[in-house]
């Protein structure tokens, strides 16, 4: 019999790919908490102390500048941990994180995942999430630089839905403008399209994706490279395909 833990499948991605020994050891030190919308995971420059593991929320790394003008740099959600940094140099100075989409996560002390991961075991598997986390920020960039508004918007709203499980999900039109770092009007004649197209529902600040293969085709090749990214740690096509 495999001694792969299962009981908590799919609740975090990551956490479920631990060896039954590995999670078990971890789990008195997780912590199950609320995260409410807009609360702040951890500020630019400050050690990060926590690493999240969403349940159903999803985190925001968004930089901020002097202006105070805000854009999204990558998204965590039940895929992936927040702090991940922690375990390779403790803090950052680049971006804040805090809770996009409200739902529950659990927690554990940076300490403890440290303990862990200088045993030379299974979590320091974890790592193996940098890799498709940075393809996430750094082809944010490449998408804000070259494709349009409309493009953009398809591909963010399939990030989102992939890091919660649902194709439904509560966002205002000026959040999301903050996040994709265009103005709400661009956001407004973006939706619209998209609307019109017949991909998305929108309405009174819920989104609902009603044609996810019509979404992804619309999509730049963004969201293709970072799914396939991902594919590499997970079976994500089958589990896109099981919720549709």
């Amino acid at each position: 019999m495999s001694d792969v833990q299962t009981v908590y499948l799919p609740e975090n991605r990551l956490l479920a790919t631990l060896p039954k020994a590995d999670y078990e050891r971890l789990q008195p030190h997780l912590e199950l908490v609320t995260l409410p919308l807009q609360q702040t995971v951890y500020e630019a420059g400050d050690p990060i102390t926590y690493v999240y593991f969403p349940r159903n929320a999803i985190i925001s790394l968004v930089a901020t500048l002097e202006d105070g003008s805000t854009m999204e740099a990558g998204l965590v959600g039940q895929e992936g941990m927040a702090g991940i940094l922690a375990l390779l140099g403790g803090m950052t100075k680049a971006h804040r994180a805090f809770v996009q989409v409200a739902g529950e996560g659990w927690r554990v002390k940076v300490s403890i995942i440290q303990t862990e991961f200088d045993r030379g075991g299974a979590l320091q598997k974890l790592l193996r999430y940098f890799p498709a986390l940075f393809t996430q920020v750094a082809q944010t960039g490449v998408c804000s630089r070259f494709h349009t508004t409309e493009e953009r918007l398809a591909r963010w709203l399939l990030l989102v839905a992939d890091c919660i499980g649902s194709d439904t999900f509560p966002l205002t039109q000026e959040f999301i403008a903050q996040m994709i770092g265009v103005r709400r009007s661009g956001v407004t004649i973006a939706a619209g399209a998209l609307s019109h197209a017949e991909l998305i529902r929108y309405a009174r600040g819920h989104i609902e994706i009603v044609d996810r293969p019509g979404l992804e085709d619309f999509a730049c090749e963004c969201y293709a490279v970072v799914r396939g990214e991902f594919a590499l740690l997970y079976d994500f096509d089958n589990q896109v395909s099981q919720r549709n």
